[in-house]
């Protein structure tokens, strides 16, 4: 509820059309919208897709292992080529210390590499990884709550104030004490 609230969640195919982004047309011919247990991917979804995409959301499937499982799981609704997208929160400051099994995991470096190399023993492959965190001014500012967007309000803005300078932001955030910051998974489905 807390996402509908705040336009993080898709409720309906319309809510993900952006006319900048694609015409009507395309958008008409190539886009679905179903809900889907991200545990629990229905069968009919299964070697369909060209795409599979997912924003912050493996980190709130109850621990480490269920998320990691779940991106291994994705590339089964892909076609053989096809490429799975999904971010997370990636816990960079720490090699061996982090939340588990908590509505919000977070990931470390070992995490992503044991992931790379049980796609790769499958026959796919994840680009990448890149550990690389920045160093620039706004790479060296953490964010703790409440997180610093728009008015104060975590994720308080409309679609249209993306642009708008007068927004704050943030690269890094603390997640109950732990920096952290967004990490892409991105992985070629293998097959013929």
């Amino acid at each position: 509820m807390g996402w509908a609230e705040t336009a993080q969640h898709t409720s309906t195919l319309e809510m993900a059309y952006y006319p900048d982004l694609v015409s009507r047309e395309k958008f008409e011919k190539y886009v679905s919208h179903k809900f889907a247990d991200m545990n629990d991917i229905p069968v009919d979804l299964c070697r369909n897709l060209d795409f599979c995409w997912s924003i912050c959301a493996f980190e709130h499937l109850g621990s480490i292992e269920k998320g990691l499982a779940f991106v291994e799981n994705s590339l089964e609704v892909l076609k053989p080529g096809g490429i799975a997208v999904h971010t997370t929160e990636y816990n960079y400051l720490y090699e061996d210390i982090t939340i588990d099994d908590w509505p919000t995991v977070l990931f470390l470096k070992k995490h992503f590499q044991e992931l790379a190399a049980r796609l790769s023993s499958k026959g796919h492959r994840m680009l990448g990884p890149d550990f690389d965190v920045g160093s620039g001014v706004l790479d060296r500012f953490i964010d703790v709550p409440p997180y610093a967007v728009g008015d104060g309000a975590w994720f308080n803005f409309s679609a249209d104030q993306w642009g708008d300078s007068n927004q704050a932001g943030h690269l890094k955030l603390a997640v109950d004490g732990f920096p952290c910051t967004c990490f892409a998974v991105v992985v070629v489905k293998g097959g013929p």
